[in-house]
């Protein structure tokens, strides 16, 4: 496995505290947790060249499950992988994945198997997960019923392993794929106290998946006797983002991806850095009122925030942008505020502060700031199949500032024919939105389905999916309609 950089081990010299306003509870409060609803049918795998493989029995070959690398694991068999069975044994939490998924969701049953959760080397300690207070935290899930298939992923925000279980796990275990997810090697509000250089905690995110797919397809081999016969990469936004980043990088380890909504970093720019500080500096004008709201709005859309989507901005104003912003530009431009840590919340423009991040320059910052960013850059350069979705109202991650940069650097790189990229219509960053706003927003999850399975129809019967597209909000649609179907060629 690759080694992490030399420069991840050490913790940074910094010492003052993050403020109040920063507790990881602030965010994930303000967001409804997922409820358990009845299960629904879940369709079988699309490529009937990947069936269900004799596995030898309930939890066989468990004793002799080894994770390479791993510093720590430990193996249970369950008679049930899906969180219809997790949070009652306690191999999930439901904290981790609060919010992230409309309330109505149904989950799917019928998953026994076995689990491993563990952790492999690593100094961090953000992730208190199972007492250990250890990073570099993983599960690993092997169905009974294996259709011969591997699914990966990375956690979005800074949540940790478990974070992808109702959005992602829940779905793939009950089509039989086995499932393996990090928490990134660090988590938390905290996450920038990682590394020694500006961008080492990012940078560790992308090892971390590397090593995480190299042990799980050792494990799945292990288990049922042969190597899995594809490995899947996909994630949300952050988790998007190591999707993108492991297809460029290592491609030789997966047979293509499915981002949804990943996070763009290029040392040019768009990125978190250059829009967010604009959200900042013009959304308090715009929310008072008066002669200077028409002109704050407007730059909020030249910042890339679409029209249509004003009525996110008070939320995204409270949670998401100042909190984002600080806490990114703490890891990639530390300096910026000198001795503060993730600089003054929700200061004003202008007033002098020092470390306003209302009052943030990206292009106006010094030479090594670019160079933390390009570190973690992406490229477009994919080597393996990918398929794209992102919502048009999202506005944490302006989609034109996003995932339309990304599918033009993919063509110019002259891969586009590896590549998808379907704009969401209605869709925003954030699914449990969408029980706030039924009438406005639509959930991205069942188009994340969609995008599955054509991938698999892709990969498998050679079947290409529909090209780059937005895909339109069905007209008549009730909230239910749009949580159960997402048609990619509509």
């Amino acid at each position: 496995m690759d080694p992490l950089p030399a420069a991840v081990a050490g913790p940074r010299r910094r010492t003052a505290l993050l403020g109040a306003a920063l507790t990881l509870a602030a965010a994930a409060a303000l967001l409804p947790a997922s409820a358990t609803a009845q299960p629904a049918p879940v369709p079988a795998p699309t490529d009937s060249a990947v069936a269900s493989a004799s596995t030898g029995g309930h939890c066989a070959r468990r004793d002799r499950l080894k994770v390479p690398g791993a510093a720590h694991q430990r193996t249970d068999c369950l008679n049930e992988l899906t969180t219809a069975g997790t949070i009652a044994s306690g191999h999930t939490d439901p904290a981790d994945w609060a919010g992230l998924t409309p309330k109505d969701l149904p989950v799917p049953r019928g998953a026994p198997g076995i689990q491993i959760d563990g952790y492999f080397p690593d100094t961090s300690t953000t992730n208190t997960n199972h007492g250990w207070a250890h990073d570099a935290q993983f599960t690993i899930r092997l169905p009974d019923r294996w259709n011969g298939g591997l699914v990966v992923a990375g956690t979005p925000g800074n949540r940790e392993q478990y974070a992808n279980d109702r959005a992602i796990a829940d779905w793939v275990l009950a089509r039989g794929y086995a499932y393996a997810a990090t928490d990134k090697g660090n988590t938390g509000t905290a996450f920038h106290r990682d590394g020694a250089r500006p961008g080492d905690a990012i940078a560790e995110w992308n090892t971390r998946l590397t090593e995480l797919t190299r042990a799980a397809r050792a494990v799945v081999a292990q288990r049922y006797r042969r190597p899995p016969a594809r490995t899947l990469a996909t994630g949300i936004s952050n988790g998007g983002y190591l999707v993108r980043w492991q297809l460029e990088n290592h491609p030789e380890l997966y047979d293509g991806g499915v981002d949804w909504e990943g996070t763009l970093w290029r040392e040019e720019g768009p990125h978190l850095l250059t829009f967010l500080p604009a959200a900042l500096r013009h959304y308090p004008a715009y929310a008072a009122g008066g002669p200077d709201a028409a002109r704050a709005r407007a730059a909020l859309h030249r910042a890339g925030f679409p029209r249509g989507s004003e009525f996110l901005w008070a939320y995204h104003h409270q949670v998401y942008w100042d909190l984002t912003q600080r806490l990114y530009r703490e890891e990639l431009d530390p300096e910026y505020d000198g001795p503060l840590e993730a600089g003054t919340p929700y200061c004003a423009p202008g007033g002098g502060r020092p470390g306003c991040d209302a009052d943030y320059r990206y292009a106006g910052r010094p030479g090594e700031v670019r160079r933390a960013v390009g570190r973690i850059g992406l490229t477009g350069r994919i080597g393996k199949p990918l398929i794209t979705l992102h919502g048009t109202l999202d506005v944490l991650l302006p989609i034109g500032k996003d995932s339309d940069v990304y599918a033009r650097m993919v063509r110019q790189q002259g891969r586009g024919a590896l590549h998808r990229s379907y704009r969401i219509e209605d869709g925003t960053h954030t699914d449990a939105l969408v029980d706030a706003f039924p009438d406005r927003l639509r959930p991205l999850l069942p188009c994340h389905r969609s995008a599955f399975t054509a991938l698999e129809a892709w990969l498998g019967a050679g079947l290409r999916p529909p090209v780059s597209h937005t895909v339109e909000r069905p007209a008549g649609a009730d909230p239910a309609a749009l949580l159960a179907h997402c048609r990619l060629d509509g």
